[in-house]
């Protein structure tokens, strides 16, 4: 008979194992879900610096509000309020390159930045400062954007980005990402001519990397965080709907206009 060996859930007919410990009496009331959903992806408890760092994370990420992906989930749910399921898919299925995506498009940049220097990270300010101004000015001559700087809204300053810095140096976890991406917030105006802030999201991929969680994980993460806070905006529209108000505010505004041949638009920024 064949195996399928697993170190995550595991039944028989009077018990159930979740990461070598017994689901009842181990784990239930006595792990919070935030630290279980580190040791799920990680294969190892985290520690409760660890776990405070990460639940900061899945907080920064829990809800922005009005996004593409809270108006589509009270969209689906409106149009089929008998599938919750497919409102919450709807709602995940939108996170990328604009928003949440941020997160692991960040953790892998930083990534690559500290794989392609063949030797030690830096050790001061100044280092770290220079590596980053190196990296700037490569993005900067070839046309591209760095992960994580700039935000449609928080213009002057994302509130997550010291706050999570701020945790992280708390617990000792302030590691070579989170060093890397400060570093490019103090120097990128010498390149770009212009100040733009650190998104919470790109400093959410940079304190996951430091956490040693896997890089293909981190959208993920992101995505785990913004199922909390679409249940809470299905929750909302129960309450207090809006969804049929933004749907007729479409449908009764739009006009008929002639067929415009497809140009395709440059394509913007990052939102975090």
């Amino acid at each position: 008979m064949p195996e399928y060996p697993t170190a995550l859930g595991a039944s028989t007919r009077t018990s159930i194992t979740l990461l070598g410990h017994d689901l009842a009496r181990d784990v239930m009331g006595e792990v919070g879900f935030g630290e279980l959903a580190f040791w799920l992806a990680a294969q190892r408890r985290p520690t409760a610096g660890e776990t405070r760092v990460f639940e900061a994370v899945l907080a920064a990420l829990a809800d922005h509000g009005f996004t593409p992906t809270a108006i589509v989930t009270r969209l689906t749910y409106l149009s089929a309020p008998d599938s919750i399921q497919g409102a919450l898919a709807a709602g995940l299925l939108g996170g990328g390159s604009r928003f949440l995506g941020v997160t692991e498009d960040s953790g892998r940049f930083l990534h690559d930045v500290l794989a392609g220097l063949g030797g030690p990270p830096p050790s001061d300010d100044a280092g770290w400062d220079a590596l980053a101004l190196e990296t700037v000015r490569e993005r900067r001559k070839t046309g591209r954007f760095i992960p994580g700087l700039g935000h449609h809204v928080h213009k002057d300053g994302d509130p997550r980005a010291p706050r999570l810095m701020a945790i992280a140096t708390e617990e000792g976890l302030f590691g070579p990402h989170l060093s890397l991406f400060a570093a490019i917030g103090r120097v990128h105006p010498e390149v770009l001519g212009r100040t733009l802030p650190l998104n919470g999201a790109g400093v959410c991929g940079a304190a996951l990397a430091d956490l040693g969680l896997p890089l293909e994980l981190l959208r993920g993460f992101a995505l785990l965080a913004r199922t909390a806070g679409l249940i809470g905006q299905l929750a909302e529209e129960l309450r207090h709907p809006v969804a049929n108000e933004i749907f007729l505010s479409v449908d009764l505004n739009n006009r008929s206009v002639p067929p415009d041949p497809y140009a395709p638009e440059a394509s913007g920024g990052s939102h975090g």
